[in-house]
């Protein structure tokens, strides 16, 4: 099973780029399409895009559809603090 967890390095600072993301204790690939800047959750933009549909990506195998990403991140990535795991089952 498959488990993503993530966390702000430096949270009192507020910056995105200090983020580590892994998926079973390995950093995460980021397949860079809204965000060139690194992969932040806990809000509806950019970052948080990126990191639903690189969950996605590496949980099918295959570039998941817009729709599918979208509605990931709006339920789950953007509602994240800052540190969070989520399996794929969930």
């Amino acid at each position: 099973m498959k488990v993503y967890w993530g966390r702000r390095i430096h949270p009192e600072q507020g910056t995105a780029s200090d983020v580590e993301v892994m998926v079973n204790g390995k950093c995460l690939r980021h397949h860079i399409y809204h965000s060139p800047t690194g992969f932040c959750w806990g809000y509806r933009g950019s970052g948080s895009a990126d990191l639903a549909r690189s969950i996605l990506w590496d949980l099918i195998g295959m570039e998941p559809y817009p729709e599918l990403y979208q509605t990931f991140k709006f339920r789950f990535v953007a509602e994240w603090g800052d540190e969070w795991t989520i399996t794929e089952k969930q």
